[in-house]
């Protein structure tokens, strides 16, 4: 009997759904798998009996007049096994056959990655042929345990004034960035993406809008940042488990660079897209909806991606993680805002109103927290950040008055110190797309402006 493998490296003209080399129905055992056949398709689940395959197993759903679809085990309910088709159903008849097949959910890695471009399948979708990789590893991590991962000691250069300044981050730290529509986000990634001290860059694209891929590919990494980048797109409309797997295969592919001992920039573009492609899953599948429409399984699922990010243990890297959360309608409270605010090490707000004036980054200083800059930094430099945030909330919860004249100079002398350096704190929070302030730079203009 023909096994089809996971690991098969196909070039992308010989594939179809991995399945271009597919075996007639008539040739598989029926003592060694057992086969079922569809009842129903709810939404995008397909109900099928006879076939008693575990949680992950994929199967192939055969008709006589087309090729087969690949489909993944997702749920059962006593004589009923939940499948969800992995690129589409179109053409699946009632009484189609449905066969398990051998997969081992493995993922490709080596330094063969570095400057391709793969889908949520793990294949190259960039028209340079077949992967060139050193091995497979799975797809589902077990994450370091707690004790034997390095503390955050070291800070990370993102090349961004205000955060290397004011939101310090550490290699090996968990940071979300928090962002309506278009509050500059991306432009903020694409920042840290060229100016970040890091040894290899990992990009998940996952569930935006198709043409930003390319976009960020050459707009933003550019020739230079492909050759030491690895980029999984899983654009808005692939289905849901290829958004979900297009995830985990940049955290797979991240954590295969930081065993091998390297500084590794993980980028995820969105932790929001993975949460909702989760939540079509779990609703096709009839769980309830807790929260705002999203069931529990979709809480769970996240810090399950994320916990796998981090320094690992002596000897090896670390895994600097940056994930973009969609704050809709710039909602602070937001069901997976709020998730991902409590389960991450810090997390960056962007501010509409400052976009507005035309300030970026637009980075909302008294929203946003590093929660292991105090471990990073010398406490002259901690002092001066914390008096920074004064100064800039003391004029932020008095500016209508100060707009409308109602405020009197002399009334409080904080408030007299925040109006005098306004122009100096906004000048120190703008800075142009294209132009890295190193870490020392950033620490130098912090000193400067809050020595005078």
């Amino acid at each position: 009997m023909m096994q089809l493998n996971y690991n098969q490296n196909l070039s992308e003209t010989a594939l179809i759904h991995r399945l271009a080399a597919y075996v007639p129905f008539t040739e598989y055992s029926p003592s060694l798998l057992i086969q079922g056949k569809v009842v129903r398709l709810v939404g995008l689940t397909l109900e099928v009996i006879g076939c008693l395959a575990p949680i992950g197993q994929h199967c192939l759903i055969q008709m006589p007049d087309q090729a087969p679809i690949e489909a993944e085990v997702v749920g059962f309910s006593a004589d009923k096994t939940f499948l969800m088709p992995i690129r589409g159903w179109f053409g699946i008849k009632p009484g189609a056959r449905v066969i398990p097949i051998d997969t081992d959910h493995s993922v490709p890695i080596g330094n063969g990655l570095l400057g391709r471009i793969i889908d949520g399948y793990g294949l190259p979708i960039d028209g340079k042929g077949p992967l060139k990789v050193d091995g497979y590893t799975s797809l589902y991590h077990t994450p370091t345990n707690p004790l034997a991962r390095r503390v955050i000691t070291q800070p990370l250069d993102v090349g961004v004034r205000s955060i290397n300044s004011l939101l310090t981050v550490g290699q090996g730290q968990r940071i979300g960035l928090f962002s309506g529509s278009g509050v500059g986000k991306s432009a903020l990634l694409g920042m840290m993406t060229k100016f970040t001290d890091a040894d290899v860059t990992v990009v998940g694209l996952i569930g935006e809008r198709g043409r930003e891929v390319k976009e960020f590919i050459d707009t933003i990494l550019g020739e230079a940042g492909m050759k030491r980048s690895v980029v999984v797109a899983s654009p808005a409309d692939d289905p849901p488990l290829l958004r979900i797997h297009g995830a985990m295969i940049a955290t797979s592919i991240a954590e295969y660079f930081r065993d091998q001992g390297k500084n590794v920039l993980l980028l995820l573009d969105s932790l929001t897209r993975y949460a909702q492609a989760q939540r079509e899953i779990a609703l096709a599948m009839g769980e309830a909806p807790a929260t705002r429409g999203y069931p529990s399984s979709v809480f769970a699922r996240i810090p399950q991606l994320v916990e796998r990010a981090g320094n690992g243990a002596e000897g090896q890297g670390s895994i600097t993680a940056f994930y973009t959360v969609l704050m809709e309608g710039d909602d602070h409270q937001e069901p997976i805002v709020d998730a991902a605010r409590a389960i991450l090490d810090g997390h960056i707000v962007l501010s509409r109103q400052l976009a507005e004036s035309s300030i970026y980054p637009a980075i909302d200083i008294e929203a946003s927290v590093s929660r292991v800059m105090p471990q990073l930094v010398s406490e002259d430099w901690l002092i001066k950040s914390q008096k920074f945030k004064q100064l800039y909330s003391a004029y932020e919860q008095n500016k209508d008055l100060i707009n409308v004249g109602a405020y009197h100079r002399g009334a409080n002398a904080k408030i007299d110190l925040a109006v005098s350096k306004r122009p100096a704190i906004e000048n120190f929070l703008s800075q142009s797309l294209h132009s890295c302030v190193n870490l020392s730079e950033s620490v130098e203009a912090l000193n400067t402006l809050m020595s005078v």
